[in-house]
This record gives structure tokens, C-alpha cells and sequence, in this order.
């Protein structure tokens, strides 16, 4: 899930625009503009340790420029900025200072960021391919400076990492860039090749990775997973389960406008391991099997203790059509369900765990399949 404060950009970044004297600095091979950098007694003034160098996609579709005047004005307000946003064809705007903290990913992203990157959001392939070869060579060349390995999302603490790695391993809700990026065709495959070794000077244009000749396909062996789930609701008791999902009373877990502290989930086939972030305690420990009597390893969450968060995974049996767990949730302060979710955050374009954190989650639909139904 995106921050709430994202939200206010849509209206605030379009009303920002504005023309400015344009101030300009060579940086290996790019144009570095400055006119909405802050100044030196703005922003943090804490030094970074040198670990990682972070990627992120603004989540809006409006111009670089728009970004960084509206972070240079409302970075006090908002708690939010970054180094550099990269956009309008190629352009680099810079807003916080390499090296000291910037806030764009919580506190320990922030602490061992030097360098952080936002990259602008446009409908426009033929501008995408000149931001995306910017963006791609200022994250490696950002990591060849502050001497940072060029691995994009590895399992070691050091690296270049998007935003969802730090939501997955560290804290937070986004799951940015992949979103933005597969929606221009770059898959995450691809994504970290790119980092890793950069463009050339001459490439100026960039395209997804070609389609490969298809194979002759094999038949598939795609097998019917049901899911079945529970909710407990605070205070009473468990709640009869659902398998699959549908519409209507019967086709969620949960009650409407209620608390719930306690969840199991279980397939017919392959497995899954799921778990649950509460108000009182954060996320807890991941759960890989179902049963409601034994509230130490058959459930997730804790009796008593709020359930604002939901997050699974879905193994697919050897030698079947690969699978994932779809899931949605609901919360008692809002209408309709939020984005979808699919696994742990693995599928780009959807979110790595369901609810909005500080609101109950009233009601949880979750199916098993090889595409959304949602």
C-alpha cells in the first residue's frame, strides 16, 4: 500500500509548476539541476552510513520538476524527500544532499542510504526510455561511488534495493518500482541486469527484453487449490470458515465493522505460510500450518491483539502449472477493499500484504490461481 500522504501529490504536484532560472552541473555524463536542492540548514543533518542505494517510483503521473519543487517546499511538512528525482525525458533534479539522511523509506533505509532515487511517472514510452537509462545509471553509478555493491534486491544487507526490498525485509508498504516499470515493460529480471552493469553512453534507448521465439508448450497440469480461512473475532469467537472467496456474506472472513485477533489459512494441495501484523505488536513470526486449537503454531496473531495487516505465500506442488495466493482485505475505517495483493509481494503491479496499518481489518478474501479473479 502506498503512504497516505502520497495521495496529497496528485493535486499538490500539478498546482507546483512553475518556471525557475536553471542552474546546472555535469555529473558523470549527466546534467544535474539544482535550482530545488535544499539548502544547507534544511533538511537532516545526520550523516549516512554507506550500505545501500535506494530505488523508488514516485506513484504519481506528473512531471520530475513538479516533484522536486514540491519536495524542496513541503519537505517539513510532509517528513518527505530524497536526493535526486529523475524524469521529463532523462532529466536529474536534485532535492536532499548525497550522503546525509534523506526521508524516503523509514528510519534504517534512511540511515544507510546515501543516496535515494525517485523516478517520475509517465504514460509516454518514448520519455520512459530516456528516464529509465538515467534512473538506471544513477543508481550504479551512486553505488560505484559510496563503493556499494551494484546487486539489485540480493539477500545480503548491502546492495542497491527498491523499496519493496526494504517493505519485505525492513519496514513500510510499497512495492515500488516494479509497478511502474512492468507497466512500461521492464521486468524485474531485467531491472537488476541494468543496475548491475548500467548503459553505455550511447545507449540512449531502451527496450524491454525481446520476446524469445516461444517453445513448442508442453501440457499444462494446472491443478484446483481451494483455500479455506477464518477469521476470530475479538472478544468471541471463531468465525465460520470460508473456502475461496465470493460475493456476499459467505464470500469473506470476518464481520463487517468488527476486530479480529486471530487467523488460520489452509490449501488442499501445496502449502502456504501466512502471517499477521497487529496494532499492540508489530508482524509476527511467519505460520505454516492450521489449526485453530493450537493458538502457539496453528494460528497467527495473538487473542486480544488488533489484526491490521495479512501476509502469504503459496508454494506450488512440483511438476504443477505455477500458482500464487490473490488476496484482498478490507478496514473498519474505510469502503470498499484495497488493492489487491499476490503472495508476498513477488508480482509486480500489486501489493505485498493486505490492510492499512492502525486500522482493524474487518473482512479478507483470498484465492489460489495462476492470474487474479479480482
Amino acid at each position: 500500500m502506498k503512504k497516505l500522504n502520497r495521495l496529497k501529490w496528485v493535486v499538490a504536484i500539478a498546482s507546483a509548476f512553475f518556471v525557475g532560472t536553471t542552474f546546472t552541473s555535469k555529473v558523470s555524463a549527466a546534467t544535474i539541476n539544482n535550482d530545488y536542492a535544499l539548502s544547507s540548514n534544511q533538511g537532516s543533518s545526520l550523516r549516512t552510513n554507506n550500505n545501500v542505494i535506494i530505488a523508488h517510483a514516485t506513484a504519481v503521473y506528473a512531471p520530475a520538476k513538479n516533484v522536486a519543487i514540491y519536495e524542496n517546499r513541503e519537505w517539513s511538512n510532509t517528513t518527505a524527500y530524497v536526493q535526486y528525482i529523475v524524469g521529463d525525458g532523462g532529466k536529474i533534479y536534485r532535492v536532499g544532499a548525497e550522503g546525509y539522511q534523506a526521508w524516503g523509506a523509514g528510519s534504517w533505509a534512511n540511515a544507510n542510504a546515501p543516496v535515494q532515487i525517485e523516478l517520475a511517472q509517465t504514460y509516454d514510452q518514448a520519455e520512459f526510455r530516456k528516464d529509465y537509462v538515467t534512473y538506471v545509471n544513477l543508481l550504479h553509478s551512486s553505488a560505484i561511488k559510496y563503493g556499494i555493491p551494484t546487486d539489485v534486491d540480493s539477500s545480503a544487507w548491502r546492495g542497491v534495493k527498491s523499496h519493496l526490498w526494504i517493505t519485505n525485509h525492513v519496514w513500510g508498504d510499497h512495492t515500488d518500482p516494479y509497478g511502474y516499470l512492468a507497466s512500461h515493460g521492464i521486468t524485474k529480471a531485467q531491472f537488476a541486469h541494468d543496475v548491475k552493469y548500467g548503459f553505455s553512453s550511447s545507449a540512449n534507448n531502451v527496450n524491454p527484453t525481446p520476446t524469445p521465439t516461444p517453445k513448442p508448450s508442453k501440457p499444462t497440469n494446472k491443478k484446483a487449490v481451494h483455500v479455506t480461512y477464518a477469521l476470530h473475532q475479538k472478544g468471541k469467537k471463531w468465525l465460520n470458515p470460508v473456502k475461496d472467496f465470493g460475493s456476499g456474506s459467505n464470500g469473506f472472513a470476518g464481520v463487517p465493522n468488527s476486530v479480529h485477533d486471530m487467523l488460520y489459512i489452509k490449501v488442499n494441495r501445496g502449502s502456504i505460510k501466512y502471517r499477521v501484523h497487529t496494532k499492540e505488536d508489530g508482524w509476527f513470526p511467519w505460520v505454516h500450518k492450521a489449526d485453530k486449537n493450537d493458538t502457539i503454531n496453528g494460528v497467527a496473531g495473538i487473542k486480544g491483539h488488533t489484526i491490521d495487516g495479512v501476509q502469504m505465500y503459496y508454494t506450488t506442488p512440483s511438476g504443477e502449472t505455477y500458482q500464487q495466493a490473490y488476496y484482498r482485505s478490507q478496514t473498519t475505517q474505510r469502503a470498499n477493499y484495497l488493492g489487491a495483493c499476490a503472495d508476498n509481494g513477488s508480482v509486480a503491479g500489486y501489493d505485498s500484504w493486505a490492510g492499512m496499518l492502525g486500522e482493524p481489518l474487518d473482512r479478507l478474501q483470498i484465492h489460489i490461481n495462476d492470474n487474479s479473479k479480482y
